[in-house]
């Protein structure tokens, strides 16, 4: 029946173009388009306008903002001597969660890849190095993904940064607080311990 009408259906395209959103889903949300008033509609489709021009990448760190700089880079209380280096703006959100980092951001838009094309300079491994080098960094936190990409792009930015006199740490990856042992995998449990610390 949807198949008939194309509004719907080109709404339903759209949906599906957003990532992680499959067919069914993107028709269930075209539905709750059509279930809202005119009112809330227009609030919905000004929202998607007002967030697509207004935010941009923050200048200093690549973080997502709508101000000249975002948060982080204008909180004066932040240590800009540690920079924690991330994939994408979700894992920077997901770290500020936590409120146990009290340093700053770069966000690399990505992770080399050779295979998907993606090469370090499509990402922005360039303006790290510039930081670095212009400001008193004192450590460089690799908080890339624990995938190949991830693994490979962290060598690269450590290649460069190490005999500059940089700490580069990487985040350590372990076991789960409260699982057990015998479903880690061997790749987690070696993690683990090579990331092992006092207690």
């Amino acid at each position: 029946m949807t198949d008939y009408i194309e509004s719907l259906q080109v709404l339903a395209e759209q949906f599906a173009r957003l990532k992680g959103v499959g067919r069914k889903s993107a028709m269930r949300m075209a539905f709750s388009v059509l279930e809202l008033d005119e009112e809330q509609a227009r609030a919905f489709a000004d929202a998607i306008m007002d967030a697509k021009t207004s935010i941009h990448k923050c200048p200093i760190c690549g973080n997502l903002t709508d101000k000249d700089v975002c948060y982080v880079c204008s909180d004066l209380a932040r240590d800009t001597s540690v920079i924690c280096v991330v994939e994408d703006v979700k894992a920077l959100m997901s770290i500020e969660k936590v409120r146990e980092y009290k340093g700053v951001y770069h966000v690399l838009h990505g992770a080399i890849s050779p295979v998907n094309g993606i090469t370090p300079d499509k990402l922005t491994i360039k303006e790290l190095m510039e930081r670095v080098g212009e400001n008193d960094v004192k450590e460089v936190i690799v908080a890339t993904n624990p995938t190949q990409d991830g693994e490979v792009t962290a060598m690269y930015i450590s290649k460069y940064l190490k005999p500059i006199g940089v700490k580069v740490t990487r985040l350590a990856y372990g076991i789960p607080v409260g699982s057990d042992l015998e479903y880690a995998d061997e790749v987690t449990l070696g993690r683990a311990i090579a990331g092992r610390r006092d207690v």
